[in-house]
């Protein structure tokens, strides 16, 4: 499949045309400049094509130690790994300095090229896609990315420069659930899709260098301010013979102190990320763990459903290891929903614990499909009503019958009985608690539901004396 760098100074429309060809609002789009910092991928369709499409940083002059320089560096890797670009302008400014400046940049690419001039709409944007033929860049097409005008005339020069086949590859069929080798357990485990991995945390916790190690080149926009990611960009990766996805997100501040407008979306992007994710990594700053913003962060995993491994990042800055110990009975007693998270110290600017922290993921996305076998359940079950029955209610006996497992992702049980809306919250707590150490299921939500049996003579009167 082909891939486009979308590429042009800021405020140009090129997260709009991207949100435009892949058919969801996933860039964030805001009047003001240089709101994209990161590369974001895509798959986009236009027409019949499909190809990936790659949302870049505006083009702007600066020393490449200045946040410009480093956005201009993910720009020009873009552009290195694109078969082919979609140069933009602003047809109601027009061609500008900075438009021939960098449209030098792009003639000593020697990429196949599309020119698009955005905001075409009305006589003023007109005018200005006009004025595109003074590039020297070929014919531009004029379009509003935002009013999705004028993409009938982008297809066709896609077609006309490029010898795109639309012809699908046939995948491979394979099976949907691998079963482990336990003979009475089982798993909704789907080894054919990439897990899906978001890295999440407080602003300046050293994700994006994190993950930067972690896929062996500059990927991702680092730097010394805090809240440079704004955009939740996903990489596809393979680790070890696994397909993975990550997702780098923006850091979470408490609501109290998020002001921007920008902040506010660039949050809302990130909890979308986490949702959307199967695995969570919590980067915490190995300095200052377990901050409230961390805690809550945490709660927000465990409501979601999603598995959790909590990273202690910087810990080549720990002078006392032994502190880990502490910082691991620290994380099960401030998440006690939570219990037995992993806890892997790692340090993204060092690269160590790298491997801990990949395979804490994959063991804990294996507990999150992990299915119990009926029998099993019960088995444990009778013991434990067994050790501690259930206290009354109102003085009658609240009794509990059996149980089974109703999904898994997270594992969710259910439980059948008679007067279980009585049953205490603390009873249910000690059922999750038995779970997760009976069949070891560390750093993952547990879902318990009840369902009560009718009463066959709940509708009878009572005989008058």
């Amino acid at each position: 499949m082909l891939t486009f760098a979308i590429i042009g100074r800021p405020n140009v429309g090129k997260s709009t045309l991207f949100n435009r060809l892949v058919g969801k609002k996933l860039a964030l789009v805001d009047d003001r400049p240089g709101v994209t910092r990161d590369r974001r991928e895509g798959e986009a369709k236009l027409g019949d094509l499909t190809f990936n499409i790659i949302d870049t940083a505006g083009l702007e002059e600066g020393a490449e130690a200045t946040m410009a320089g480093r956005m201009r560096s993910q720009t020009e890797a873009a552009i290195e790994s694109a078969d082919g670009l979609f140069f933009l302008i602003d047809a109601r400014v027009g061609v500008t300095p900075e438009d021939n400046y960098f449209a030098n940049l792009v003639r000593r690419a020697a990429k196949p090229l599309v020119l698009i001039a955005n905001k075409a709409e009305g006589k003023v944007g007109e005018a200005g896609a006009m004025e595109a033929f003074d590039l020297g860049l070929g014919d531009p097409v004029p379009l509003s990315a935002e009013h999705g005008e004028g993409m009938a005339g982008l297809y066709e020069a896609v077609r006309e420069a490029f010898p795109i086949e639309t012809a699908e590859p046939e995948e491979e069929i394979a099976p949907r659930h691998v079963v482990l080798a336990d003979d009475e357990d089982g798993s909704e485990l789907d080894l054919t899709k990439p897990l899906r991995i978001a890295i999440v945390g407080r602003p300046n916790a050293g994700k994006s260098t994190l993950l930067n190690r972690i896929l062996g080149e500059e990927r991702l926009l680092v730097g010394p301010e805090a809240g440079l990611t704004r955009d939740a960009i996903s990489v596809d990766f393979e680790w070890h013979g696994r397909k993975v996805k990550f997702f780098d997100t923006a850091g979470l501040r408490r609501r109290a102190r998020v002001e921007d407008k920008l902040e506010k979306l660039a949050g809302a992007d990130a909890l979308r990320a986490a949702k959307f994710a199967e695995v969570v990594v919590l980067l915490l700053d190995a300095t200052i763990p377990f901050e409230k913003q961390d805690l809550t962060i945490a709660d927000l995993v465990y409501r979601e459903g999603r598995a959790l491994v909590i990273g202690l990042n910087k810990w080549d800055l720990i002078e006392d290891k032994s502190q880990l110990v502490h910082l691991r009975e620290e994380a099960s007693r401030l998440l006690p929903q939570l219990k037995g998270t992993f806890v892997v110290p790692v340090s993204g600017l060092e690269g160590q614990g790298l491997e801990a922290l990949m395979h804490a993921v994959i063991r804990v996305h294996e507990i999150w499909n992990k299915r119990i076998s009926t029998a099993r359940l019960n088995r444990w079950l009778a013991d434990a009503l067994e050790r501690m029955p259930p206290p009354a209610a109102a003085g009658r006996r609240i009794k509990i019958r059996y149980m089974t497992q109703l999904r898994a992702r997270p594992p969710y049980f259910i439980i059948f009985g008679n007067q279980l809306a009585a049953l205490p919250v603390s009873y249910e707590r000690f059922l999750i608690n038995g779970l997760r150490q009976a069949f070891d299921l560390p750093g993952v939500p547990i879902r318990i539901s009840k369902k009560t049996s009718e009463n066959p003579y709940g509708d009878r009167k009572r005989p008058q004396r």
